[in-house]
């Protein structure tokens, strides 16, 4: 059982002393001890207690040891994804870290797209991928960068990198906002998304580029989605023309009608 280690992990992690712990779930500091000596087990009440104030199941606490989960997967328990909660729910995420346990930025490629369709679940497939850091990116979140193809998302041109942040909820899919995700039968698409699954089951697939239409995205083809945090090219994006900007003005004007007759 884990939970002695893991009360004076979570409480250093919130840089509480025993007496602040103590204080807080109105115990004695002796208790506080105890406990995270192994010398008496809590009763339920300062378990219930514990789980409310760190945010983690009590069988989380029990069974799990959290010293040896990474910050990104700290953050996904602490805020609503844990396993014991979330149950079938949860979705796991092969990854890899480095030689100090922190997670890597795994890249994939436009050659490399093909074998992710298949293999984005295997352990043994991801650790595979070339991996980099980027120091300016949250510790606290999982990030993956994505070699991108075509010209339907404008000024993001064909063959530049995005990097997504791993969307473990979702939920919290937010309309227009840019998304790459992994389906399955189209693989990996980059797009603006409205999210549209409560209504329809669906996520509304919207190219930046107006030359190419719409389209909805059952929620049973999606495997994974990353949240596009920024993108590396080569090349200088070019300056919208009036025409471009008049076929946009256009395109939005049709999918404004495409709603207007749903209603």
């Amino acid at each position: 059982m884990n939970l002695s280690a893991n009360i004076k992990f979570l409480r250093k992690r919130r840089r509480l002393t025993q007496s602040g712990l103590a204080e807080v779930l109105g115990i004695n500091r002796s208790g506080v001890n105890n406990y995270e000596n192994g010398a008496a087990v809590p009763p339920l009440n300062i378990l219930i207690g514990l789980s409310d104030l760190f945010h983690i199941s009590i069988d989380t606490l029990l069974r799990i040891d959290l010293s040896t989960l990474r910050e990104s997967q700290l953050y996904l328990i602490e805020n609503g994804s844990d396993v014991f909660v979330k149950g079938n729910e949860l979705r796991v995420l092969a990854t890899t870290v480095d030689s100090k346990n922190r997670d890597n930025i795994e890249l994939v490629s436009i050659k490399a797209k093909a074998g992710y369709t298949t293999g984005f679940f295997d352990p043994e497939y991801i650790s595979g991928l070339p991996v980099f850091h980027l120091p300016f990116l949250s510790k606290e979140r999982k990030y993956r960068t994505f070699q991108v193809s075509g010209d339907s998302m404008l000024p993001i041109t064909d063959k530049c990198w995005v990097t997504g942040e791993y969307v473990q909820n979702l939920e919290e899919i937010k309309d227009d906002g840019l998304y790459i995700v992994l389906t399955l039968n189209e693989g990996i698409v980059f797009k603006k998304v409205r999210n549209e699954l409560k209504e329809k089951g669906t996520l509304r697939m919207i190219s930046t580029n107006p030359e190419y239409a719409p389209y909805d995205l059952p929620l049973a083809e999606i495997r994974e989605v990353w949240k596009f945090i920024h993108f590396i090219s080569s090349e200088v994006p070019e300056v919208t023309t009036t025409e471009q900007l008049f076929r946009q003005i256009e395109s939005v004007k049709k999918e404004l009608e495409e709603m207007k007759k749903k209603l």
